[in-house]
């Protein structure tokens, strides 16, 4: 059986000069198998024309949200959900803003707020559009959303200049379609217990201790195993993040309430403890706490439990036990003491210092810690982090 025989492809091509490779992208995927109908964007339409894709796709070509026609037979959203996957190629800097903020203006747009469906997007934009802020938001944000975004190849562009935002080849498309459309199985049936964020610990009840952990990197990887097709339990501290499409997110403040949360969640196949729980807790006083003539008041600590090292001890204990290390100095040499203290099978470390930007950051650098040795990974988005070590997992889980 080909690749992709009986999957249906919904190809949005957006308005840039490599809207002309979608032509030998639709051939590739026929060729494997694929149905591929195409909506061809107003600027997309400046680049290849209707009749050339649909010649290609042997499918009509949509281009008009108000055709009475296409609403009558087919309809935008009956086309969004008639696919198994949709493909945003080229997104544009115009189109990747607009499915960011969730606008819907016309018949691509339309189709993709509308769609249940998985989504890929393929950006090419000139470098300077590929690096500005605005559009760092907006991938940011599609991320967030559950966006699979394939990342620009480095080269000469048509304006002249050199650096990322080229389309990839086509076979490197064609690769990346076929990884979402295998993803969701690939973790069926598995229970992935995931904890992310601060732990928000009180002095007082106006007043708290807390850590500078945003939540991006386990809600990223949350998000990424469900993917995979795993039920995923996400036990959160206080975030401003919204909960990954699929995942059934528990929301707690305090290390005590992440430990029962956890306890609850199992049995589970896998456990992955991104949250950076804090290592003591205050004895809280009941009332808020005054200035008394300027001496400061004394706070007694107590040691919270250690989350990760009792589900390692559980007597369900899941399958894989997966810690995260954030350290500020000797981050493998700590990382493989914890893993042997904790009982884990892999410690994920990370260089937390100020000046790495990783704490409330979009990027990270990491040392997988497993009992065959350490592995660094080059510097990634934390989203890139989150893809690679769910892949990981689903690897571990097969053999």
């Amino acid at each position: 059986m080909a690749m992709f025989e009986g999957k249906s492809i919904l190809l949005i091509v957006g308005g840039g000069i490599a809207a002309y490779k979608t032509l030998e992208l639709i051939r590739r995927l026929r060729e494997r198998g694929a149905t591929v109908r195409c909506v061809l964007t107003e600027g997309g339409a400046q680049f290849v024309t209707p009749m050339s894709l649909a010649a290609l796709s042997e499918q009509p070509v949509f281009t008009d949200l108000f055709s009475l026609k296409d609403e009558t037979e087919m309809g935008h959203i009956q086309l969004s959900r008639l696919a198994d996957l949709l493909v945003v190629c080229p997104a544009t800097a115009d189109l990747l803003a607009k499915m960011a903020a969730g606008l819907a203006g016309d018949l691509a747009t339309t189709a993709l707020l509308a769609t249940d469906k998985p989504v890929l997007a393929v950006p090419a934009m000139n470098v300077r559009m590929w690096q500005h802020p605005a559009t760092r938001r907006s991938i940011a944000q599609l991320r967030a959303d559950g966006v699979a975004v394939l990342e620009p190849a480095s080269g000469p562009m048509a304006c002249g200049e050199f650096g990322p935002g080229r389309l990839p080849e086509v076979p490197d498309i064609v690769q990346a379609i076929a990884a979402q459309l295998g993803r969701g199985t690939r973790l069926a049936g598995v229970h992935v217990l995931v904890t992310a964020g601060p732990t928000h610990e009180p002095i007082d009840p106006g007043r708290y201790i807390a850590n500078r952990s945003s939540g991006k990197q386990g809600y990223a990887i949350a998000a990424e195993l469900a993917a995979l097709g795993a039920t995923v339990t996400l036990v959160s501290g206080p975030t401003g993040l919204a909960a990954p499409a699929g995942v059934t997110r528990v929301d707690v403040e305090t290390a005590l309430d992440m430990e029962a949360a956890c306890a609850a969640a199992l049995p589970a196949d896998v456990a992955v403890c991104v949250a950076a729980v804090a290592d003591w807790r205050v004895e809280a006083a009941a009332q808020k706490v005054k200035k008394q003539g300027g001496e400061p008041p004394a706070l007694r600590l107590i040691e919270n439990p250690d989350i990760l090292a009792g589900l390692c001890r559980a007597t369900n204990r899941p399958r894989l036990v997966v810690g995260f290390a954030a350290e500020t100095e000797k981050v493998i040499e700590h990382a493989q003491a914890k893993r042997q203290k904790k009982g884990c099978d892999w410690i994920v470390a990370n260089d937390v210092a100020p000046e790495t930007g990783v704490m409330g950051g979009d990027a990270n650098t990491i040392h997988l810690v497993t009992p065959d040795g350490v592995e660094t990974w080059p510097t990634l988005a934390k989203s890139a982090v989150a893809r690679n070590i769910a892949e990981r997992i689903a690897d571990a889980l097969d053999r």
